[in-house]
């Protein structure tokens, strides 16, 4: 059930590039975290008004939730990852990219008319 979340302060961009992007972070996701893309979930939401450091210089914020525990190792190389992946794509320097990672635990995550705990 991995989700990864976008939002960022710059305009939407063509349909064609962000299905690439969000196509691209959903397979990347899975091998970070070693999970079947078939679970994965990617969204993405542009024109967020946002601040960072002051400014509304364009700047991005990621989520990024998975049922069990990522380890520091893990959410080292996503954010490289990710930030890098941003940057390239969307143009958002990695310094105004903030990334969350979360835990969730199994019976708190519902999907198919049921949970994964």
């Amino acid at each position: 059930m991995p989700l990864l979340k976008i939002q960022t302060s710059i305009p939407t961009p063509e349909p064609a590039q962000i299905e690439a992007l969000l196509k691209g972070l959903s397979a990347k996701l899975a091998k970070h975290l070693g999970k079947p893309e078939s679970y994965v979930m990617t969204a993405f939401e542009a024109g967020v008004p946002m601040t960072f450091g002051g400014t509304t210089e364009p700047a991005c914020y990621l989520e990024i939730k998975s049922i069990g525990t990522m380890q520091p190792a893990q959410t080292q190389g996503m954010s490289q990852d990710f930030c890098a992946e941003i940057a390239t794509q969307l143009g958002v320097p990695a310094k105004r990219v903030y990334i969350e990672f979360a835990d969730a635990k199994g019976a708190m995550w519902g999907w198919n008319s049921t949970t994964f705990g």
